[in-house]
């Protein structure tokens, strides 16, 4: 391990915590420029004087179409202001549009990186960092302009890609359609009823009522690897807690999942012409076993006194849903991977995400993996519920880690107590989580973890799904 190196790097970046703290912010000595690209999304840039020539260019997360859609060139201001102090250069775009926005991000990020260097000059080093949808998109970056970034950082990124994605969320929908809401009109896909989500929700707040509706969700979640784990600064419900589980899934259905399933999917639909989404062949006996959640469902189920194998074969008997294969198409374009990377990449990601699950990273090693390339590739975990639920410190470690990547050109081991004692050095101001209630001091949490495999993986390499039983 390169010691000395990562030793003088986060020396340099904990001198920039004093600079905060003594100066209060960088902006006094920043130079921030936005402006507007040739399509319609804006862009910010931020380059402080000290600025050491190395570029940070952030892809933002999904934002809700009809929603405010400014530019962001950083996830939070505590790490944008450590970054600035510490000499980093920031950029990013707004995106054009909104929604599932790759085919405009990746164009829209290349731009920002163009009108960059015509203000400021090449940098010396490029990097691709950004969160959720902005993970993918960092991904797709690198993987379609190869020469314009020297590495990499998708935080809680979607990086099993957009067919795997929507595949697995059609999953769980079906499942619960057929389940727990038969015969209420629910629609899965093509979906034009604005009560769609409203439905959704009104059964499942019924089914949550009793026993068997109860066991019915925890299957369907099973199906999506929906964690049963939800607030970031809850521990962890104990592994036969099936109860807490369960009602830990329901909020993540409730507060996050049915929105963008039972509603968003619509806005996408749209971009692609048709449904992106397929569950004909799939067995959901098969599907079932490979679920984490197998055990609290088996629990469930006997609980509530229901013959598991009956509903199984119940949705292997109902009648499936058929993908319109040009708007396959276009989600293929926008995007999956080919593992084809040769830059370093260091992916970050919570336990217990529910929106974006951890098993994307499996995905994306695979992936990676067998294009030959896994030299490239590192992977950390967080031990925390909640969706891209980490702490500055836990992020700037995570630069600190690539960046002693790119200059001693060899990775040191991922250690995660080791990880974990940089983050706590950074100290208290960088150490924290905002809830609903303020900002609470938080405790770094990385975690030695290996991620399960993806429910219906789907890439580049086989242009169709990776498990042959499962897609007949």
């Amino acid at each position: 391990m390169h010691r000395t190196a990562k030793n003088l790097i986060f020396s340099i970046l904990a001198a920039a915590i004093m600079v905060l703290t003594l100066s209060g912010s960088a902006s006094a000595q920043t130079t921030t420029i936005t402006g507007v690209l040739n399509d319609g999304a804006t862009y910010q840039i931020d380059v402080p004087a000290n600025w050491n020539h190395i570029l940070f260019l952030y892809s933002h997360g999904y934002v809700v179409p009809g929603s405010a859609n400014p530019a962001m060139d950083v996830g939070d201001p505590a790490t944008g202001a450590f970054m600035l102090a510490s000499g980093f250069a920031l950029a990013g775009s707004s995106y054009a549009t909104t929604g599932w926005a790759i085919q405009q991000a990746l164009p829209d990020q290349i731009a920002v990186l163009d009108a960059f260097e015509t203000q400021f000059g090449t940098p010396e080093k490029t990097i691709a960092w950004g969160h959720s949808l902005g993970g993918i998109i960092t991904a797709g970056l690198i993987q379609n302009y190869p020469n314009r970034f020297d590495a990499a950082l998708p935080m809680c990124g979607v990086l099993a890609g957009g067919v795997a994605t929507w595949n697995s969320a059609l999953d769980a929908e079906f499942v619960f359609a057929t389940l727990v809401a038969p015969g209420q009109g629910l629609q899965l896909v093509n979906i034009t009823n604005p009560a769609n989500l409203q439905i959704a929700e009104t059964a499942l707040a019924e089914a949550a009522t009793t026993p068997q509706g109860q066991a019915r969700i925890a299957l369907a979640a099973a199906m999506g690897d929906t964690p049963g784990w939800f607030t970031p600064t809850s521990p962890e419900p104990a592994r036969t807690d099936f109860a807490d589980q369960l009602a830990n899934q329901i909020e993540w259905d409730a507060q996050v999942d049915f929105p963008f399933v039972f509603a968003f999917r619509a806005e996408l639909e749209a971009r692609a012409g048709g449904n992106v989404s397929w569950n004909t062949g799939v067995d959901y006996r098969v599907q079932l076993l490979l679920s984490p959640s197998f055990p609290e469902v088996l629990a469930l189920y006997e609980k509530a006194g229901l013959n598991l194998l009956a509903d199984l074969n119940t949705l292997n008997a109902t009648q499936r849903i058929a993908a319109d294969p040009a708007a396959v198409q276009y989600l293929s374009q926008n995007i999956i991977f080919n593992g084809q990377i040769h830059i370093p990449v260091l992916t970050m990601h919570t336990v217990g995400d529910g929106l974006v699950i951890n098993e994307n990273e499996s995905a994306y090693a695979k992936v990676v993996g067998e294009a030959g390339n896994s030299r490239f590739l590192r992977q950390t975990f967080v031990n925390r519920a909640g969706h891209c639920a980490f702490t500055p410190a836990e992020t700037v470690t995570a630069v600190g880690t690539l960046m002693n990547r790119i200059q001693t050109g060899k990775w040191a081991p991922i250690v995660p107590s080791q990880l974990n004692a940089e983050a706590a050095a950074l100290g208290p101001e960088l150490n924290i989580f905002e809830t609903a209630n303020g900002i609470t001091p938080t405790a770094p949490e990385f975690l030695p973890f290996i991620s399960g495999p993806y429910p219906r993986p789907f890439d580049a390499l086989t242009g169709s799904c990776r498990i042959s039983f499962l897609c007949r």
